[in-house]
Formats: structure tokens, C-alpha cells, sequence
């Protein structure tokens, strides 16, 4: 009988993933640029289409240009969870729901103090965004984040402000961001995060009814 645990793999990178959690809380204290270069160049090793590498990233370090940044991320991101914060009031509104909140309110409050704004951008393919091209190399920054250790997390509440901030940070309608990650020294641990079970989303062959029905 096949022994899965036998075949090699590197527990190493599977326990990295495994643990690749949202960071919200992160300290003020700085991030050396060579280390904010080493998670870049690790999302310079996605795949793309037809190997393209549409990518660029802007790792926004300077105080008063953070400050600019997170003064419209916190208007954006005011905004966009007024209705969460409205539904948090029900007493039967998950825990694990309001406790993702808080992180991500916390963040948003305290944006100015995070050491590193790192932009995802990329060109334009025939008029229009490559998001799903970048959101393999987002994946891989996250993880070489894990793996050195930093706390980061992926948000697009900028986008409220993007044609401002892109121009702000020299970006063009060429090349838009798609994704802010906000990056620094976490505050917490890192660890395994809520997931359902892989049954519940794993099949062969085909998808039965009885999930399809399902809704989270």
C-alpha cells in the first residue's frame, strides 16, 4: 500500500504553507530593504502566461509617503467594513468572524506605523489589468514572508484611491497595482488558520449535489 508520509515531500514548504496566516499586527520597527528585495525576488519566480513576468513591485519605505497612503487606505477601508461592523451586533455573529475584524481594523488604523507598503502592479494586456497573472507571485511573497520570518497579509482596499496612489508612487494606467501587502515584524505567531475540512471541498471525478447545495 502507498505510503504518502514515503514520498519525499518537503514538509518544510508544506508546514509553510500550512501556516501562511494573515498578519495584521505588525510592529513599527523597520524592515531592511535587502530582505524586502529577497520576497520580491521569490514572487519574481511565479509562472506566467507565455512566461511574460508582467510584474513590478514598489516597496513603499519613506514615512511621509506611507502616511499619504494610509490615510486613504483607512477612508477606503472605513467604508468598505461598515456593513461587517453593523453585522457584528447580532449576538450570533461568529467569533472567528469578529476576531478577523478587529485584526483587520487594527491594520487599517495603524497603516502609517507599517514599516512597508509593498505594491503589486503589472502592464496592461490588451486594455485591461493582468490580476490573475500576479496573484501567484502575491502568493509567493506571502510565503517567502512566512519563511523569513515577517508578518504580511493581501488587501486591494487601496483600489478605492488607485489612480491617486498608483500616481503617487509612479505607476501608470499601464501598469496598475492590483494588491497592497502591507509588511513588517509580526506582533502574535503565526499558525495554522480555520479551514473546513478538505473533504468538504475535495472530490473525483465530479462535484455531488448534496455540495453543490452548500453555502458558507
Amino acid at each position: 500500500m502507498l505510503d504518502i508520509d514515503t514520498l519525499g515531500e518537503q514538509q518544510q514548504l508544506l508546514e509553510g504553507i500550512r501556516t501562511t496566516r494573515a498578519i495584521r499586527r505588525l510592529k513599527s520597527d523597520p524592515v531592511p530593504v535587502e530582505l524586502v528585495r529577497k520576497v520580491c525576488q521569490a514572487g519574481s519566480y511565479a509562472p506566467s502566461g507565455g512566461n511574460r513576468q508582467p510584474w513590478f513591485f514598489v516597496a513603499v519605505m519613506d514615512q511621509e509617503k506611507r502616511a499619504f497612503i494610509a490615510q486613504r487606505y483607512k477612508s477606503a477601508f472605513a467604508e468598505y467594513i461598515a456593513p461587517g461592523i453593523e453585522a457584528a451586533k447580532n449576538p450570533e455573529y461568529p467569533e472567528v468572524k469578529k476576531r478577523n475584524m478587529r485584526a483587520a481594523i487594527h491594520l487599517a488604523e495603524n497603516m502609517h506605523q507599517v514599516p512597508v507598503h509593498l505594491f503589486v502592479a503589472g502592464w496592461t494586456r490588451h486594455g485591461r489589468p493582468q490580476d490573475n497573472a500576479l496573484y501567484p507571485a502575491i502568493q509567493n511573497i506571502l510565503l517567502a514572508c512566512r519563511a523569513v520570518g515577517l508578518g504580511a497579509s493581501l488587501t486591494t482596499a487601496h483600489l478605492a484611491f488607485g489612480d491617486e496612489i498608483d500616481e503617487f508612487i509612479g505607476l501608470s494606467k499601464d501598469t496598475p497595482s492590483c494588491a497592497l501587502i502591507p509588511i513588517g515584524w509580526p506582533i502574535g505567531k503565526y499558525g495554522r488558520p480555520t479551514r473546513r475540512p478538505i473533504d468538504d471541498c475535495f472530490f473525483i471525478d465530479e462535484m455531488p449535489a448534496s455540495a453543490r447545495a452548500k453555502r458558507r
